[in-house]
């Protein structure tokens, strides 16, 4: 079935004015105007021009060359993502990462390091509270609703006892306090054991400040372990202390609360959380070098056949001056379908073979090979 309407044909050149394509990402962009006509007189050539007629117009060349660019740049950036977004999260949205090298960071591990350290009280983001109460003689039990009620009743929340102790110095006043050049120091370390009677001995050794840290870190494990005569466990919201307490004494609690736990759990806002809000812009066409520029002529290319292909598909046949062509726009799709996978297939392999993970291992093949060639390589032999 013929169609009696001509159809509008390519003039043989065209002239690009910014505004032509649809979204005018590149219309600033001096390389993209310097190539965009040239791609638009070779894409037309190549389907055919001036043997055949081409039945499109400039800015549908111009529609099919932004797109191209736009689709090589998502290729790209989809790929920097995976690459990168581990690396990235928890950093500021509003750095475009976009033609920028991105050097992997510790920032994530030293989050992650924290949320584990803050469960024993060794940093993070949950600040733990302290409480008390003071025992009573021959009392066992005691309600911790009464001791910590105003903290859970004013906000309807919960808590989580981390440490129990009772009249613990400081360490430090062990290790060194002021009447350490008297050997009291180092004596009242001896009375606390029940060997008050034994001479300090005290000596004054200059020691590096880690040996300092961690010979208190020992003092504070030691009391832990070793001298309290009371140990405790809670049931429901009663603490009951061992052995039956025999005077008053004050019960020291430190303890985090539920709402402070989720309250951590959640990051920061503005900051990058998944591939949503990763910053990459499109490219800059300037920047792209020139096996991306070919990859896309040839992506504009199988976009023109194939809006080429769905205008033909419409007609059977189509009217030109002083004759009648016969179409066949099934074939241009079918064609445009197959070149658009592979352009596709093909950049997406170049781009992992560049992949950080296969990039490592090459640079493990290659120093493996070098340092195998090296070893067969006779020693030098030097004359004095």
């Amino acid at each position: 079935m013929s169609h009696s309407k001509t159809v509008a044909t390519w003039p043989g050149s065209s002239s690009f004015y910014a505004g032509d394509t649809p979204f005018g990402y590149y219309d600033n962009d001096q390389s993209f105007v310097g190539d965009i006509d040239k791609v638009t007189v070779w894409c037309a050539r190549r389907i055919g021009y001036p043997i055949v007629d081409i039945e499109l117009q400039d800015k549908q060349f111009y529609a099919c060359f932004e797109e191209a660019v736009t689709e090589y740049s998502t290729q790209v950036n989809q790929f920097n993502i995976r690459e990168n977004l581990l690396s990235a999260k928890g950093s500021a949205t509003g750095s475009n990462l976009t033609h920028r090298e991105y050097t992997p960071s510790y920032d994530r591990l030293i989050r992650l390091a924290q949320s584990y350290g803050q469960e024993v009280g060794a940093g993070g983001r949950i600040d733990w509270v302290s409480s008390s109460f003071t025992t009573t003689a021959d009392i066992q039990d005691y309600d911790l609703n009464s001791v910590l009620g105003a903290v859970t009743a004013s906000n309807n929340d919960r808590i989580e006892i981390k440490q129990v102790y009772h009249q613990a110095k400081p360490a430090i006043t062990r290790y060194f306090d002021p009447y350490l050049g008297t050997g009291a120091g180092s004596a009242n370390l001896l009375e606390s054991f029940g060997w008050g009677d034994m001479s300090p001995s005290v000596n004054f050794l200059m020691m590096p400040m880690f040996h300092d840290v961690l010979r208190t870190q020992a003092i504070e494990l030691n009391d832990m372990v070793r001298k309290s005569a009371y140990s405790f466990e809670i049931i429901n919201n009663t603490i009951k202390i061992f052995p039956r307490p025999d005077s008053a004494f004050k019960v020291h609690l430190r303890y985090i609360t539920t709402k402070a736990r989720q309250d951590a759990s959640l990051g920061p806002t503005g900051v990058i959380t998944d591939f949503s809000n990763i910053t990459y812009n499109n490219m800059e066409y300037r920047q792209i070098n020139d096996p991306g520029k070919q990859w896309i002529k040839k992506y504009t290319l199988a976009l023109a056949k194939e809006l080429l292909g769905a205008i033909r598909s419409k007609y059977s046949s189509v009217p030109i001056p002083g004759a009648e062509i016969n179409l066949d726009g099934d074939t241009l799709r079918s064609e445009a379908a197959s070149e658009k996978d592979r352009l596709l297939t093909e950049l997406r392999e170049n781009l992992e073979a560049t992949s950080r993970k296969m990039m490592m291992a090459s640079d493990a093949e290659e120093a493996e090979a070098m340092q195998n060639k090296m070893g067969k390589l006779p020693l030098p032999i030097y004359i004095g």
